[in-house]
Formats: C-alpha cells, sequence, structure tokens
C-alpha cells in the first residue's frame, strides 16, 4: 500500500474546503441553474477530453462517512479509501496494475473493502482471462488475497456481504480450469476479509455455475447450463430443506428459467424478474415453494424492459435499472425516491444520479451532469438538506458546456425505426457538415445521450457526430435485438448506411465526406464498411475490432460458461462466419484505414489487428496501425486515451479535413 503523493495531498485539502464550504445546491428552495462557463473562440486541447474522471466505481461506506473507487492521480489510476469529511485521516491508496481491470468495488464493513480485478494469464498455449478478489483494510493497510489459490478461472462472484459490521463475505470461485473436474464448478465459501480463513458452505455440483445467497448469507439457489443440450435448471434450498429442480428450459429453443434475484426475509419469498413481450415488465414476489406469484413489487412503463435490481446490504429491493422507452435507475425504497424527485425539482435540465449510499439511506455520493458536460461529485446528507460539491469529474473541462447532444429517430430501409444519438460541433450552423458515424460496441450494448469523451473530443474537430442504435442492440425490447440474428455485416450494416443518408437528407450531413470510427464491436462494423460499401465511406478507424469472426469466437476461453452462451449468440448472428469477416475482404477496400489495438487487451485480442494489417499492408493498401503497449480494451490509463483521441483526431482531418 502506498501513500498519496504530493499532488494528490493538494486536492484533498481543496475538496476537504469544497465540503465545508457554502452549499452548491439548497434544497429548501428551488436555485437557479449553474450558469455555465461562456464559450471560447477555441475548442478545448485534447489532453481536456482524454482526462481520466475524477473517480470510477465509487462506493460510499455503511456509515456515509468514506467513500472508496478509482482515483485519478496525476493521469494515472489508483484505487483510494478517502474520508468524507474535512479531517486529518490519511487517504489510504495504491496503484491499479495496468495489466488488470478493475471492475468493481464494495465495502464489507466501515473498514474494509473488497475489489473485484480481471487479469489475462497464461494456461498451457493460449491466453485466459481471470478474475480475483483481494481486500484492503483502511486502518491497516493490509491487502489479502481471498482465495487465489484455487486455480479457476472465475474466482470472484461476490454472493454476500456481512450488514452487522462483521468482515465476513460469501463468494463462489471454481478451483479447477478442466471442465471434467467436479472443481470446475464454482462451491461458495464463507471468507473473512481481514484473515483469509474460509469454509465450504455449498460444495460444487456438476453444471450448476452460478449461486443465489439470502440476505442471511445462506445459499438458497443456483443456476445450472448442460453446454451439450442447452438445458437450464433451477434449484432452490428452503431454509430447512435441500435443493431440489423448481425450473428447466431449453436455451438453445429460447426457453428461459426465471431465477432469483433477491430473497424476501424470513420465508420462502423471492424476487424475480418478468419481462414478457406481450405485456409490460414486472418485479414479483413468489413464493419459492409454490411457484405461485404473491405480489407485483413494480410494472414498468410501456416500451421499458427491467433490466437489473438494486438491492440493499440487508437483501432489501431498492430500485430497478430499466432500459428501453424509459431507461434508468428507478427507486422503489421510499428515502431514494423522495431524495431523487427533490433533485430533479430543483436542478432544472442537469441531471442527478444516486452514485452510491450509506446503509441508512440518509448520505449519497451524487453525480449532477448534463449530456454535454462531464459533471461533479456531490455529496449529500438528508439531515442538512444541501448537496455539496467534493470534485468535478473533469478538471479541466468543469462546468463548461460542449458539442450539444440530442436523440433523433429514423427509419431504415425496411421501414425499423432507428434510435440515434447525435453530436452537433459548436459555432455551426449545422448544415453540410464533415460526418463521423460512431456505431457502439458489443453489438449487444446502445449509446445513451450521456457525456462521452470520444463524440465530444470528434465534434469538437467540426464533424457531426451519430451514433446509431441499429438493430440487435439493446435497450429496446427483445424484439429489436432479436432482429439483429443473422443480420451480422447485413441489415446491422444498413442501419448505419441508412443514419448516414437520413442526415444527408435532412441537410446536417455532406454525404461524400464520410467516415466510419468506432471500438470493440463498433470496430468491426467501421471495418466491415469499407470492406463491403467502398463507395460510401471515405475512411475508417477501428479500434480494437473483430476481424476474423469464426477466429474471435473460437479464442472464447474454454471453461468459461458465460463463453459458451455468447458462443451460442453469436452463432445466431450469421450462418456464415467466414462471408462477413474483414479478413476476407482486404482486396475490395480502397479507403485509408487507422487501426489502434491496446497489446492487454483481454476482450478483443491484439491478433486480429495484426492479422488484418498484415494482409493489408501485402495488398499495397493504406493502413496506419497504432500500437498502445499498455493499454486494454477500456483505454483506463489516461496517456492511452490521450493516444487514442490524438491519433483518431489526426487521422480524420488528414482523410477527411473540415473546410
Amino acid at each position: 500500500m502506498v501513500m498519496m503523493g504530493k499532488a494528490f495531498g493538494m486536492r484533498m485539502v481543496v475538496v476537504c474546503a469544497l465540503l465545508g464550504a457554502a452549499p452548491a445546491a439548497l434544497l429548501a428552495q428551488t436555485p437557479a441553474p449553474a450558469p455555465a462557463a461562456p464559450a471560447p473562440a477555441a475548442p478545448p486541447p485534447v489532453e481536456a477530453f482524454a482526462q481520466l474522471p475524477f473517480v470510477a466505481h465509487i462506493a460510499m461506506s455503511p456509515d456515509g462517512q468514506r467513500m472508496a473507487g478509482i482515483f485519478n492521480l496525476d493521469g494515472k489510476a489508483s484505487m483510494c479509501m478517502i474520508s468524507i469529511a474535512a479531517t486529518a485521516e490519511p487517504p489510504r491508496c495504491l496503484p491499479v496494475d495496468a495489466k488488470g481491470v478493475v471492475h468493481w468495488i464494495q465495502w464489507v464493513n466501515n473498514d474494509n473493502i473488497v475489489v473485484r480485478v480481471g487479469v489475462q494469464i497464461p494456461v498451457g498455449e493460449r491466453l485466459w482471462y481471470v478474475e480475483r478478489l483481494f481486500a484492503v483494510n483502511r486502518k491497516t493497510a493490509a491487502v489479502q488475497r481471498l482465495l487465489w489459490d484455487h486455480g479457476g478461472q472465475h474466482g470472484a462472484d461476490l454472493l454476500w456481504v456481512a450488514n452487522d459490521g462483521s468482515p465476513d463475505i460469501v463468494m463462489a470461485t471454481q478451483s479447477s480450469v478442466y471442465s471434467d473436474e467436479i472443481g470446475f464448478f464454482p462451491a461458495a465459501h464463507r471468507v473473512n476479509v481481514e484473515t483469509g480463513a474460509h469454509k465450504v458452505v455449498r460444495a460444487s455440483q456438476v453444471d450448476v455455475f452460478d449461486w443465489v445467497a439470502d440476505g442471511s448469507g445462506q445459499v438458497r439457489a443456483g443456476y445450472a447450463l448442460d453446454d451439450r443440450t442447452g438445458t437450464a435448471r433451477v434449484f432452490y434450498r428452503s431454509e430447512t430443506g435441500g435443493l431440489r429442480v423448481i425450473d428447466r428450459a431449453n436455451v438453445r429453443a429460447r426457453e428461459s428459467v426465471e431465477m432469483p434475484v433477491a430473497f424476501i426475509p424470513g420465508g420462502e419469498g423471492a424476487v424475480v424478474i418478468r419481462n414478457a413481450t406481450d405485456k409490460p415488465a414486472r418485479l414479483v414476489q413468489v413464493d419459492m415453494a409454490t411457484q405461485k406469484d404473491t405480489a407485483t413489487l413494480y410494472t414498468a412503463p410501456e416500451g421499458s424492459r427491467i433490466a437489473a435490481v438494486q438491492t440493499g446490504r440487508d437483501g432489501a429491493v431498492l430500485g430497478v435499472r430499466l432500459e428501453g422507452a424509459q431507461a434508468g435507475l428507478r427507486w422503489l425504497d421510499p428515502t431514494l425516491a423522495e431524495a431523487q424527485a427533490l433533485f430533479a425539482k430543483v436542478l432544472g435540465d442537469r441531471r442527478a444520479t444516486i452514485l452510491s449510499h450509506s446503509d441508512d439511506r440518509k448520505k449519497m455520493l451524487v453525480r449532477v451532469d448534463r449530456a454535454d458536460s462531464p459533471g461533479a461529485l456531490y455529496y449529500y446528507d438528508s439531515g442538512e438538506g444541501v448537496l455539496r460539491r467534493v470534485a468535478w469529474f473533469n478538471e479541466q473541462l468543469q462546468n463548461r458546456r460542449l458539442a450539444d447532444v440530442s436523440l433523433a429517430r429514423y427509419k431504415a430501409r425496411d421501414g425499423l425505426e432507428i434510435e440515434a444519438v447525435l453530436t452537433r460541433p459548436q459555432g455551426t450552423e449545422g448544415k453540410r457538415l464533415p460526418v463521423v458515424v460512431m456505431p457502439h460496441g458489443g453489438p449487444w450494448a446502445h449509446d445513451s445521450n450521456n457525456y462521452d469523451y470520444w463524440a465530444q473530443y470528434v465534434a469538437s474537430l467540426g464533424y457531426l457526430v451519430i451514433q446509431p442504435n441499429f438493430r440487435g442492440s439493446t435497450g429496446y425490447g427483445e424484439a429489436f435485438e432479436r432482429k439483429g440474428e443473422g443480420q451480422l455485416g447485413l441489415a446491422m450494416q444498413d442501419d448505419l448506411n441508412d443514419a448516414l443518408n437520413w442526415a444527408v437528407a435532412q441537410g446536417m450531413a455532406d454525404g461524400k465526406r464520410a467516415c466510419l470510427v468506432g471500438a470493440s464491436y463498433g470496430g468491426y462494423a467501421s471495418l466491415w464498411g469499407v470492406v463491403r460499401d467502398p463507395g460510401v465511406w471515405r475512411c475508417a478507424v477501428a479500434v480494437a475490432p473483430v476481424t476474423s469472426l469464426r477466429r474471435d469466437v473460437n479464442d472464447m476461453a474454454d471453461g468459461n460458461y458465460q463463453a459458451n452462451q455468447s458462443r451460442i449468440a453469436w452463432e445466431r448472428m450469421t450462418p456464415d462466419f467466414g462471408a462477413v469477416s474483414p479478413a476476407n475482404g482486404v482486396a475490395r477496400i480502397t479507403a485509408p484505414v487507422l487501426f489502434i489495438h491496446g497489446r492487454h487487451d483481454t476482450t478483443v485480442m491484439p491478433n486480429q489487428s495484426d492479422m488484418m494489417v498484415g494482409r493489408m499492408r501485402g495488398a499495397g493498401k493504406q493502413v496506419d496501425y497504432v500500437q498502445l503497449p499498455e493499454a486494454d480494451h477500456y483505454f483506463a490509463r489516461q496517456a492511452d486515451r490521450l493516444s487514442l483521441l490524438q491519433a483518431t483526431g489526426a487521422f480524420l482531418q488528414k482523410h477527411n479535413p473540415v473546410p
């Protein structure tokens, strides 16, 4: 454990001063919106857009006195625990290994946190992505690796955290990478995060990959998948009985099982999500012993689906996360719902998102932002009724209003309505602009009208940026997702072309000055665009792209049942991987292409870009290749983000210059 450097110590003085300063918004009255800084003639420098956010993966301690997260310390990510109050308590920090990825941070009690990390390691002749948990004690600075010696691929499934102040958790981990050994299926352990002492509370069971615990730490349900037959089963255990199968389905035939997402304390009650295609989505309480519904806890608005459930450390259902027509978090807990409504009332066109809260739900960390501004982190105590600013998420940009962001809808050539995010450059009339179409990754994801540093930077150069949520994207219901099946590289790609055609018809874009820019699946779609439609696109930037689809699917690590399920999903997207793989269409490329790939990418292997660049160079094509030796798939380091933006901007300005 290392202490903070001098620069961060100075920042903490500022943070503490802010916490003791006059309130940024007094909730007893309705303040005027915070004035935006006047836009200067010149756009911000590229370094401003590349700046890492002040904090990511933030979590508030149970008592609301401290926060933990991945903090930006002079452009480098560090895991820190910091007192929110203006006290002399020294913060605890340790640098984040550039070779690993932090997924989340959670407090166990007021003295300990657990951190989930992923890292790529060699297993035989292949690289595997493994996940682990470690704990950090804020008083002693001790770091405890939790079951790291078990040797399985997945060793970081947190099932339960004690809510009585003890340092206990229940976690599940594999102990073997070999599918013919019982340790291949995870066992659940109760672990003391301070000492590392542990005991098995649920032994491995063949085909069971996921366990679910109730609010007291008892493992009550399991999800099993037989990858050979596609049969899924749900196991359930009453408070006094043994495991029994209560539901089964054939996932290959698109049947689904109902897996509990939470348990009602004291009895057989559980909570399940129902996302039916012919009726509103619901959150339902079920008697697991009889399999009968006992209550409807929440009904989603029409056109929305329930993507996830937010629970408290005591197991209580606090809220639901929606996708679709009314995406976002809806709080069911009265205290959180009241606070959210109050924020909406006083903040005008600014948005408040409760990022984390104390166990009693009276203290909160809140992000206040806009789609065109990265915003700030605030601390809220309901006893005071005051939002106090802790820090700007981007110190260089602060509350500066950048390019305008809006949602638009257009119709694809077959009549399907597509939603897109538009980012319009400042200082222009918005007519016949050079345009960048930026498809998202996934493809099971979607873009929304939130602050996007990459899109904002490209727009600052004078480009209209269009981010289409093409068919197959999440957030618009199962029927919309299924429209992508069999259409990889076909209708999914048409949707990108149709976004360009729509913008041209609206008078916003110059169709002869259009480029594609994307990462991951978006990198594939950008690259495939110049292969399939060489006369449409002037250039392409492909970041961490999949170039050989079959090779990428085959690279999914054995022993990862989620990868096995992903294989099934990918194979539904196209009957012929080779026919829609850019690696097989090099001869058709006429536009210049820029590849950017991090050598520490564990999601899309760098060999995907290596192979494609080699083939393009061998064929005499215009190709540039930027390899970043320390970058991961998400460009988590500030230096790598800066390289990404600089390379993107220079390439666009060279091959699709803004007049």
